[in-house]
């Protein structure tokens, strides 16, 4: 089976933005990374710090908005890549699907915060069937909207995760369940 150079295609990326002597496998990063393996594990190592760190910037009754996704992605690949927290300038498209069209994507993140953002954070559920759903809409409609030129899903996913710790913050202050 052959190894895909890249799983995005990617319209209007330029040689600018993939690091040199990667082989086109790794964007252009503020640390010179060349081996896709490596920089999985860069990323990886940061996306723990991050979470980390973001468990404690944001409480129980914390509401989400389309500045915190860029705050999360840009406290995550800050020390990566310059562009972190930085919305997408290319279109991309994965298996023939086309995400979100670059141009499009201010106005759909304002759309996605006063959509599910809105209406699922803070984290007040009190049925697992509400935290699943609230989960499912949040990670679906962030993945769809694509906004950033790397991490999307694992971001989705990262939020995720944080509506869950802030969900069982709400479970042990408020003694329901």
């Amino acid at each position: 089976m052959k190894k895909e150079k890249n799983r995005y295609d990617t319209s209007g990326l330029i040689g600018a933005q993939i690091e040199p002597g990667s082989g086109g496998r790794v964007l252009k990063n503020l640390i010179g990374i060349k081996r896709k393996r490596e920089m999985d594990q860069v990323e990886g190592l940061e996306q723990r710090r991050a979470l980390d760190e973001l468990i404690r910037i944001y409480d129980r009754d914390h509401r989400f908005t389309a500045a915190d996704i860029r705050r999360i992605h840009k406290l995550w690949f800050g020390n990566v890549y310059a562009w972190a927290g930085e919305y997408r300038q290319v279109n991309v498209s994965k298996g023939g699907f086309m995400f979100a069209a670059a141009e499009q994507i201010p106005n759909l993140m304002i759309e996605f915060e006063h959509g599910p953002l809105r209406d699922y954070t803070p984290c007040v559920f009190e049925e697992r069937e509400e935290l699943v759903h609230a989960l499912a809409m949040v990670h679906v409609e962030l993945v769809l909207i694509h906004p950033f030129r790397e991490g999307n899903g694992r971001l989705a996913r990262m939020l995720s995760i944080l509506i869950v710790i802030l969900d069982n913050m709400n479970e042990r202050a408020d003694g329901f369940r």
